[in-house]
């Protein structure tokens, strides 16, 4: 697998992903998740104009999975990292989250965020074993409680989240 930074062309394809990827929530009782459709074009075109953007591609350079970050509170926040089922358990994700620390570090930033389901097995226990740790309440800066509280509003408090922090070197 090889890191770059999202092409363009290439946004559609994160849409896809990140459905296919998504499919996993209906299994785990949480339709709601699997059913939320990705980020616009738009949005997502956003993302790779700030260079926060990238693909994990395979040998035929073809992505199998991407994440997105936002500068929040001096940190870079992970918006959402999802991989392919096909291409899943192979270390992958790491690989993206691994790339966006060394990527934070370079400009300075001094941790990684991000929010995520405590409860679902890919998400915070996974998070838990790539260096995050769960945030107390007293922690959480203003654009990090800004995130929060769109995700409630959105609905995803209907099942247990929580913020993570990944100290960098």
């Amino acid at each position: 697998m090889r890191i770059r930074a999202v092409r363009l062309d290439e946004l559609p394809l994160l849409q896809d992903i990140e459905r296919v990827a998504g499919q996993c929530f209906r299994d785990i009782g949480m339709p709601e998740v699997a059913d939320d459709e990705p980020l616009p074009l738009g949005e997502l075109a956003r993302y790779h104009h700030a260079g926060l953007a990238w693909v994990a591609a395979d040998d035929a350079d073809a992505p199998t999975a991407y994440l997105i970050a936002d500068r929040v509170d001096g940190n870079l926040h992970v918006e959402q990292v999802s991989v392919h089922p096909d291409s899943s358990r192979r270390g992958i994700g790491r690989l993206l989250l691994d790339h966006l620390a060394a990527h934070a570090t370079s400009t300075g930033a001094p941790a990684l965020t991000l929010t995520t389901f405590t409860r679902v097995p890919w998400n915070a226990p996974y998070y838990t074993r790539c260096g995050f740790r769960f945030m107390d309440d007293s922690s959480i800066a203003p654009g990090l409680r800004k995130i929060r509280e769109r995700e409630a509003a959105h609905g995803l408090d209907r099942w247990p989240r929580a913020c993570m922090r990944r100290a960098l070197p």
